[in-house]
């Protein structure tokens, strides 16, 4: 006779201010999840499948989160590592978020650059930048893994969630230099 299987609980939090609503998903000591609320479905199929999610409770995680989210959207540069961040996924995701994670506030990386960063903490000579591509349209925890700092070749900003703009918004928010980028039909 097998044990039970017991359910990952997820507590979850509402963020909003003026411009932004997100939805942030913890296990009581780290984040696991971090979405723009009105993606819903989408974004909740990033948590495992057998998460059991309760909402409401007023964890010092949450705390946090909601501080370094005040700081970065008002324009200042947050600590990047200052919040406990707990992403399920596989190790070749989990080093691409890493990277991610690295790339400093008001610049980017091209999915070509992160997957030759991500080649040589592999110890690979190469890597597909679409495979790279694939981890970071997986990552569970927006913003704070700035998915939006990794940008197409040339003139292609790449895409972010379906939503290009966002992308946009969010690093311009960050003084990032988009001159090269043709986002004129965006």
């Amino acid at each position: 006779m097998s044990s039970p299987r017991i359910r990952l609980r997820l507590y979850t939090y509402y963020y909003s201010n003026d411009d932004w609503k997100l939805t942030v998903c913890s296990d009581g000591e780290s984040i696991k999840a971090l979405w723009f609320t009105k993606d819903g479905p989408y974004a909740e199929n990033q948590l495992p499948d057998d998460a059991l999610i309760t909402g409401g409770e007023k964890l010092p995680v949450f705390s946090l989160v909601s501080d370094w989210l005040d700081t970065y959207f008002d324009g200042e540069v947050p600590d990047p590592y200052a919040l406990p961040l707990a992403p399920d996924g596989s190790r070749f995701r989990q080093d691409v978020w890493n990277v991610v994670r690295s790339i400093r506030y008001g610049h980017y990386l091209s999915y070509k650059e992160v997957a030759v960063e991500v080649a040589q903490i592999e110890g690979k000579r190469m890597m597909a930048a679409q495979a790279v591509g694939g981890a970071v349209g997986h990552n569970p925890i927006s913003i704070l893994i700035p998915c939006h700092r990794v940008v197409g070749a040339g003139s292609w900003i790449g895409g972010y969630g379906g939503n290009t703009q966002r992308k946009i918004n969010l690093l311009r928010l960050e003084g990032a230099d988009l001159s090269r980028f043709d986002i004129s039909s965006v």
